[in-house]
């Protein structure tokens, strides 16, 4: 496969090659880059500390031989939920984006028409001048001539199996604070041994025994421990008083294969239920710091990761 070249629609938007994307816009300030790809998704390739990558680009979409990623877009993705009801959506997810507007640090894209899902989305994505600090919104924007219902869903392939660390927060509805999807169903008191509650955290130390489970806290962030000594954060809004569609009705989820080589951590928005020309946002505050990886006998500082997150600054749904 030929290197995809993509004709910007801002002018003024900075660009770099990266892997076989030539022309990707960019935002950076002096630790940070963000690379997005209007040319298949609208995603985030590269969310970067000092030049390290927090995202899981797979080795396909860096130039390498297909490895069987070749149709599933890698790195810093976003969705449409509920996933077991949306309609197929390539033109969401695997179709060429536009970069609809840009300045030195805020970029927006949009998507084609969905005809399945009746919907089109815009994403804005705006760096911090001088911190990690990149808000993520996404849009949904009913184009159709019928009511539709959907959710947020984000699909982030972080860098590495790492430790996944949620906060719990709010009345549990499971047993053990998640489930575990398997054979088709849903584990409500799975055991596993990469899984454990420790200091007010539910924490995934290795990949579990089936790749996805769903957990139901609303503290409103998870981090995620990285192999190569990167904390990413995830900041994102919760509604206890609302519904959440999913399937289990949860409020994040994880996937991670048992290669090790990523963990997807999905916040997700409760349902949007969206007349014909309407929209629905939700809104990711996403954060980088240098952070060690716990040597075999130790373990991640909960406590010291607990007070960094909640000294953030104020995100922006906080205001309202």
């Amino acid at each position: 496969m030929a290197a995809v070249a993509f004709e910007i629609a801002a002018p003024s938007t900075q660009v770099v090659d990266f892997g076989r994307y030539q022309d990707c816009p960019v935002l950076r300030n002096d630790r940070t880059r963000v690379v997005l790809c209007p040319q298949v998704g609208g995603r985030v390739l590269e969310y970067s500390l000092d030049g390290k990558n927090a995202l899981f680009v797979s080795p396909y979409e860096l130039g390498q031989p297909d490895d069987g990623w070749k149709h599933n877009p890698s790195a810093g993705r976003f969705d449409i939920g509920p996933e077991q009801i949306v309609p197929k959506r390539d033109p969401l997810f695997r179709g060429q984006w536009t970069v609809t507007s840009s300045t030195d640090h805020e970029i927006e894209l949009t998507s084609p028409d969905c005809p399945t899902t009746g919907v089109r989305l815009v994403r804005q994505f705006s760096l911090d001048h001088q911190t990690s600090r990149l808000v993520c919104t996404q849009r949904i924007e009913n184009i159709s001539d019928r009511t539709v219902q959907y959710c947020h869903w984000s699909r982030t392939l972080a860098n590495g199996a790492g430790i996944a660390l949620l906060p719990l927060a709010g009345h549990a509805r499971f047993p053990k604070r998640y489930v575990r999807y398997e054979g088709g169903g849903i584990l409500t008191k799975p055991v596993d041994d990469n899984i454990r509650i420790r200091d007010g955290f539910l924490e995934v130390i290795g990949p579990p025994k089936t790749p996805k489970l769903g957990m139901d806290s609303f503290a409103g962030w998870v981090a995620h421990q990285q192999p190569a000594g990167l904390m990413f954060v995830k900041q994102y809004p919760t509604f206890p008083d609302r519904l959440y569609n999913e399937v289990a009705g949860i409020t994040l989820s994880t996937w991670a294969p048992a290669s090790g080589e990523t963990v997807e951590v999905e916040p997700i928005g409760p349902a949007e239920t969206i007349s014909p020309g309407q929209s629905a946002s939700f809104t990711e505050v996403w954060w980088l710091w240098d952070s060690p990886y716990p040597a075999a006998d130790e373990s991640v500082d909960l406590d010291r990761l607990r007070d960094r997150v909640n000294n953030l600054p104020a995100t922006p749904w906080a205001k309202n």
